[in-house]
């Protein structure tokens, strides 16, 4: 079933057995979601030897250890996991095998699946592994003692553990200039904030609290939400909803079909709905601002979790207004605080705090300076060794 070939000599009662399978698979061309400006522009594929033979074209180095298991009674999927021996965090590998060892399932045929058995919270809206196409990505990832896993049915490898911090650093931050990867790593980390709350900020304002506003401005915004049939709830609802099935449509529909429901949604349908007064020009510009910042993100599993968790923060806004904010961010940390990945708290180095290690997270430093990565992740080595 492999596509193997067996020769059998009859006189010896020996066997011979030829690996010559050869299956269909694409070109590692750079994947679509993850395009970068400088560096590699190949992406992994849905063939093992082709993704092994990637892998082993960056790290020439023996203790690169690759691990198959099968998946699935009937499917008999290949799953493969990296890591660097001597480097890789131990507590972190037993974690992974123990749970591949566990995953009992008869049919398995998506990432998807291998992701909920590996994750430690499946119900969290944070993904706890990183998702990512890239060979340069998952080369700098198990260098600094994290595992791939992967399957030959997806070009998708998994990448654990990792910190939510992790999910904001690509491999552009790397490629260029110092200050000018630091500034866009700041610019991204920036956009979690305006992509989540602005929109409830927007709605407590208008509901609560007028007068944090300039005069001008306020006596402005109060002329636009007076020609507004309903609070500012429904309104912000019925933009983040649109916007949103935007979204949907153009990912689902052809490339070229896509692109004119963006323009169609963008001109026609804004403009109409400002001139219709079912939405107000404010409104308009908020989510506009929103959805560019939560698209900045460079995960789409985290890009759709942000755009997720704005909803409920909305919807405190214009119950409490800032105090609803307010109790929605406190419960939004207790929960990140709670996280882990492959046993490992998920918000390091904030929480256990290494401050040695949190200036990575804003500051892209210079490879001469350049060390290991968070010690929660890296096992501390004995220096007699």
């Amino acid at each position: 079933c492999n596509g193997e070939t067996i020769i059998i000599l009859l006189q010896s009662n020996l066997m011979i057995r030829l690996s010559n399978a050869e299956f269909a698979h694409r070109t590692p061309d750079e994947p679509e979601n993850e395009q970068v400006i400088r560096g590699s522009h190949e992406g992994f594929v849905e063939n093992f030897e082709t993704n092994v033979s990637l892998m082993r074209k960056r790290i020439k180095n023996n203790n690169l250890v690759v691990k198959k298991v099968l998946l699935g009674n009937e499917t008999k999927t290949t799953a493969y996991y990296f890591y660097i021996e001597g480097v890789v965090d131990q507590e972190a590998l037993k974690t992974v095998e123990k749970r591949l060892d566990e995953l009992n399932t008869d049919m398995f045929y998506s990432i998807g699946q291998l992701s909920d058995c590996l994750e430690d919270h499946v119900w969290s809206p944070f993904p706890q592994l990183l998702n990512t196409e890239r060979p340069d990505r998952v080369v700098a990832n198990i260098l600094e003692g994290k595992i791939a896993i992967m399957t030959d049915l997806s070009p998708t490898a998994l990448i654990g553990p990792v910190t939510f911090f992790s999910f904001y650093q690509i491999p552009d931050d790397f490629n260029a200039r110092v200050l000018v990867g630091t500034f866009y790593r700041l610019m991204r980390i920036f956009s979690f904030f305006s992509a989540i709350f602005l929109p409830a900020f927007y709605i407590a304002i208008v509901s609560f609290h007028f007068e944090v506003l300039p005069l001008e401005l306020a006596n402005k915004v109060k002329e636009d939400i007076n020609q507004i049939p309903y609070r500012p709830f429904i309104e912000a609802m019925i933009m983040e909803l649109t916007i949103e099935l935007i979204r949907e449509a153009s990912v689902r529909l052809p490339k070229s079909i896509g692109q004119t429901i963006g323009i169609v949604g963008g001109l026609v349908i804004g403009e109409s709905i400002v001139s219709a007064g079912l939405v107000s020009n404010l409104m308009v510009i908020v989510v506009a601002f929103t959805a560019i910042s939560s698209f900045v993100v460079p995960s789409v599993e985290l890009n759709t979790s942000i755009r997720m968790l704005r909803f409920p923060f909305m919807f405190l806004a214009s119950l409490f207004g800032f105090f609803g904010i307010v109790i929605g961010t406190f419960l939004l940390v207790i929960h990140l605080l709670n996280l882990s990945s492959f046993q490992r708290p998920y918000f390091s180095p904030i929480i256990p705090f290494n401050p040695k290690e949190l200036r990575k997270i804003f500051i892209r430093e210079p490879y001469y300076k350049a060390k290991k990565q968070a010690t929660s992740f890296s096992p501390k080595k004995d220096d007699n060794t």
